[in-house]
């Protein structure tokens, strides 16, 4: 009885808030900072900023994406979240990729998943690919580049994890509980429908499980939301002093992004009102092998518009 009035709760929940379930994806990156940014006392600080410190000197980004003052001038900014899948020494490839436009004027903001296999112009590259591979040849100054052409916006700022800090964070927290739809295997690992509880290499597994979805990869979307969902939660009901030393140390060694801990402060406190009032967008189109057998997803033409026509008239209120 316990167990169906828990399912009852979290459909209700997912019904009642679907853009903030989606703004929460953004609990690896910016979220975790912005909880960082409002959350520390002052004997931590110092900790705080060296890491965040140790995240800009990583992020490899040339110095006029490194000296952005829009966060600091108070202006409408766009952030971009990677969730980069690297092995080894590999430079990887980012698996998640999604915009967030926050403007602290009107108290309004917007995200927006861009599909990975996107077929777009690689800027700086000169050849037209799949949009996650812009990282994959240029890192997150690339993306940058190649995201700002496709949405015709300017990205001030990044964000980036690999997969291993995703994996770590769900490990550091004990794990994560979240309401899986349908039966499906993915790595090493099944899963089964109704409420299940995963580790960190079964949430890696769970969310990364595309081809045998319905939905494809707006499934997949929505299965790293869940988790986000579900991590973030936790997180906020279990915090203690030692989680959020390790929590530095997860992000200092997984993470890199162009924000310096004055700007997350800022973002925290003043751009709290919009991201919490926040627009989910959504992409149209369609996918399909290429005449070179690759499979590509191609936006529909007047759904790129309106996304960018939408953002464009955020940016500038």
């Amino acid at each position: 009885m316990e167990e169906q009035k828990k399912k009852r709760v979290k459909k209700r929940r997912r019904k009642k808030t679907p853009a903030k379930r989606i703004a929460l994806i953004a609990g690896i990156v910016v979220g975790l900072f912005l909880l960082i940014g409002v959350g520390v006392a002052a004997y931590l600080y110092n900790q705080v900023d060296s890491t965040v410190s140790r995240l800009n000197e990583s992020a490899g980004l040339s110095p006029e994406r490194m000296n952005k003052q829009t966060i600091n001038d108070k202006k409408p900014v766009s952030v971009l979240l990677l969730g980069v899948d690297r092995r080894a020494d590999e430079q990887g490839r980012s698996d998640s990729i999604i915009v967030m436009t926050l403007n602290p004027n009107t108290d309004a903001s917007a995200m927006l998943s861009i599909p990975r296999d996107t077929k777009t112009e690689i800027v700086g590259k000169g050849t037209t690919d799949k949009i996650n591979h812009a990282y994959a040849f240029g890192g997150a100054e690339m993306a940058l580049a190649t995201v700002e052409n496709l949405l015709d916006i300017p990205i001030d700022y990044v964000a980036e994890v690999d997969m291993k800090g995703f994996q770590d964070t769900v490990d550091l927290l004990g794990g994560v509980e979240v309401t899986n739809k349908f039966a499906f295997t993915s790595g090493d690992y099944s899963f089964e429908p109704g409420t299940i509880n995963l580790s960190g290499p079964e949430a890696l597994a769970y969310t990364r499980m595309r081809y045998d979805d319905p939905s494809g990869d707006f499934g997949r979307q929505e299965r790293q939301r869940d988790v986000i969902t579900a991590l973030v939660n936790k997180g906020k009901d279990d915090f203690s002093i030692s989680k959020f030393n390790n929590m530095l140390d997860v992000l200092g060694n997984n993470a890199k992004t162009n924000m310096t801990f004055k700007d997350i402060r800022t973002l925290s406190a003043d751009y709290m009102a919009a991201f919490k009032n926040q627009d989910v967008l959504r992409l149209e189109g369609t996918g399909g092998k290429a005449d070179d057998g690759i499979y590509y997803w191609n936006p529909d033409a007047a759904s790129l518009e309106d996304v960018k026509s939408y953002l464009g008239e955020l940016m500038e209120q």
